[in-house]
């Protein structure tokens, strides 16, 4: 009769395997569908491990902010510096950072973790047109993290306060702002089109050489809460997979489309609801009962 091999004792334990992982650093939306949640979202829908590094808690809906919460700056570095003393972490995104102090912290821990593939999104201005940030903290985000970014991406009224001008410029000559943008230090922009308004909604992409642009078809839907949040995740996203810049920006382009597409029939909330980050893994009507 043959004898079974025996199994090695203790059992081989299998060969570790990385996973690709991101850090989110922006602010918690109480009601899911922009700041870290929709950052997690489309990490976890992308196929990333996504990491968090909360800057701000806020009250909010769909129908807007209600309040703000602070953490301490302090409590902000401590957050870094425990997701850097342990993950890898392979992209970073960034959104909102409300004040100079918690911006230069952030800028200063990237730097001395030596961050890669940060994809900075300057949430500075809100739907209103109020700016959310105060003139020391644009300076310092112009100084500080704008030269540490590998892409930003501003919608116009935000690299309208990046660059100082009236945003009607930027929409004239948007090619003139990328190249302005890029100026300030990052590797590239992509300069978002969705204030536009127009049957497409088109963004520009540059990278000091190369242009791309990015068109969709303007989907009619009140969805659209988080977007900005949700296409800068999502360039993180496929940046931690390992796509180049620009096969990242157009991968994360089109996602972003399919996931407003998703939920323009979705009714959540009383006022402009999130996209489906999950498009791709149940259908909109799979939520009906």
């Amino acid at each position: 009769m043959a004898s079974r091999e025996r199994e090695p004792y203790p059992p081989r334990m299998p060969q570790p395997v990385h996973v690709p992982t991101a850090l989110t650093i922006a602010g918690s939306d109480s009601s899911g569908g922009a700041g870290i949640q929709a950052d997690l979202k489309t990490f976890g829908a992308l196929g990333v491990y996504g990491a968090s590094v909360i800057t701000a808690l806020t009250a909010q809906n769909t129908t807007g902010v209600q309040a703000i919460h602070d953490p301490p700056v302090e409590f902000v570095g401590q957050e870094l510096d425990s997701v850097f003393g342990d993950l890898r972490v392979d992209a970073v995104k960034i959104g909102m950072l409300s004040r100079a102090a918690v911006i230069e912290c952030v800028a200063a821990r990237l730097a001395r973790h030596d961050a890669k593939n940060v994809v900075l999104d300057p949430v500075m201005v809100a739907k209103s047109g109020a700016k959310l940030l105060q003139p020391d903290a644009i300076a310092a985000l112009k100084q500080a993290l704008v030269p540490l970014a590998t892409v930003v991406t501003p919608n116009l009224p935000e690299a309208a306060v990046l660059l100082g001008v009236p945003e009607i410029e930027v929409h004239a000559q948007p090619e003139w702002a990328c190249r302005e943008l890029v100026k300030l230090g990052a590797r590239a922009v992509v300069l978002k089109g969705g204030h536009a308004g127009g049957r497409f909604s088109e963004d520009v992409f540059h990278d000091g050489k190369a242009w791309m642009r990015l068109p969709a078809p303007r989907i009619p839907t009140e969805n659209t809460h988080g977007t900005g949040c949700t296409f800068s995740s999502a360039i993180a996203a496929q940046l931690a997979r390992g796509a180049p810049l620009e096969r990242a920006v157009a991968l994360a382009k089109d996602w972003l489309t399919a996931a407003i597409q998703g939920a323009r029939e979705w009714r959540i909330g009383h006022g402009h609801g999130p996209v489906h980050h999950f498009h791709a893994l149940w259908p909109a009507d799979a939520a009906k009962l």
